[in-house]
C-alpha cells in the first residue's frame, strides 16, 4: 500500500494520476483541487465509490487553504505518512502559449498579470505545498516528492532548436526546478528523493478551439518539436502517459542519481 497526494486532479493528467492509482484498492490517494464538490461529483461520476480517494479543497494561489489542506491530509493518513507527494496543478497560460516573446510586449498589462499568476501557482505556490506537506512525507518509508514541469525550460532545447512559444511558462517551470533542487538540498540527507519530470506531450484539451495565429505558432512549435525527435507523431493521450510517468517514480530513487534532477517521463532529457 502506498499513501499519495497529488494537487490538481480535477483533470488533465491529475485526473489521470487519481483514477490510475485508485484502481488498487490498497493505495489510498488524496487529490487537492480548487473545486472540491465539482471534483466529488466527478469522481463519483466516472469512478464510482472508492473509499480509497479523497478530495480535499486546496488552491496554489492561497496559502490559507494549503495550510487547512495539510491538517485535513493529516486526519486522512494519520501516521502513514505520505509515500508520493506530487507537485502537478500548475497554471498553463494560454497568452505566451503560441507566440514570441517578442509579440508579448506588445500587452505590456496582460504580460504582468501573466507572469505574476504563473509564478504565484507555479513555484510559490509548490514552495508553500511542499514545506507543508514535507512533514507527512518525513513520516513514510518511501519518502518522494514530484513536481510536474516541462521540457520546455531546457535551455539546450530552446537554444538547440529556437523554440519560442511559451517563453513565459517556460521561465516559471525554469525557477521550479530550481526549488525543487534546493529542497532535494536540504532533505536528501533524510531520504527524501525530491526531482523534477515533465510528463511530454499529453492531449489534456489544450489545443482546441485555437485562432488561426495561435494554429501558426503551434505548427511552427510541432515542425520544431519533429526536428528534435523525428518520431514525435503528437500530444499522447493521458492514460499512456500516466502509466510512463508512474514508472519512472516508482523507480527513481537517490541512489541511482534522481535527487534534485530535472529530467523527462523517460528518466533523461529526450522530451518527446
Amino acid at each position: 500500500m502506498s499513501v499519495y497526494v497529488i494537487t490538481g486532479v480535477s483533470s488533465g493528467i491529475g485526473f489521470g494520476f487519481l483514477k490510475s492509482i485508485s484502481e488498487d484498492p490498497q493505495n489510498l490517494v488524496v487529490g487537492l483541487v480548487r473545486n472540491k464538490p465539482a471534483t466529488e461529483q466527478k469522481v463519483a461520476t466516472e469512478l464510482g465509490k472508492r473509499s480509497n480517494v479523497h478530495v480535499v479543497h486546496g488552491d496554489l494561489t492561497n496559502y490559507a487553504t494549503l495550510k487547512q489542506a495539510a491538517a485535513d491530509t493529516t486526519k486522512i493518513v494519520g501516521e502513514r505518512g505520505i509515500d508520493y507527494l506530487v507537485g502537478n496543478a500548475g497554471f498553463p497560460a494560454q497568452f505566451d502559449a503560441y507566440s514570441p516573446i517578442g509579440e508579448l510586449g506588445e500587452e505590456p498589462e496582460e504580460l504582468d498579470d501573466v507572469v505574476d499568476k504563473l509564478f504565484k501557482t507555479n513555484v510559490t505556490g509548490n514552495i508553500h505545498f511542499f514545506n507543508l506537506f514535507m512533514p507527512l512525507v518525513m513520516k513514510s518509508k518511501t519518502k518522494k516528492v514530484i513536481a510536474i514541469t516541462s521540457g520546455h525550460a531546457d535551455l539546450d532545447f530552446i537554444n538547440n532548436f529556437d523554440v519560442e512559444n511559451s517563453a513565459l511558462y517556460s521561465a516559471s517551470k525554469a525557477a521550479l526546478n530550481v526549488i525543487v533542487a534546493k529542497f532535494s538540498a536540504q532533505y536528501k540527507k533524510d531520504g527524501v528523493l525530491v526531482f523534477s519530470m515533465s510528463p511530454g506531450v499529453v492531449e489534456v484539451g489544450h489545443f482546441g478551439d485555437l485562432t488561426p495565429k495561435q494554429t501558426e505558432g503551434l505548427m511552427k512549435f510541432v515542425g520544431r518539436a519533429q526536428a528534435y525527435a523525428p518520431h514525435f507523431k503528437g500530444p499522447v493521450p493521458v492514460e499512456g502517459a500516466v502509466q510512463t510517468i508512474r514508472s519512472l517514480w516508482e523507480r527513481a530513487s537517490i541512489e541511482t542519481g534522481y535527487a534534485g534532477a530535472f529530467v523527462s517521463q523517460y528518466g533523461n532529457r529526450q522530451w518527446v
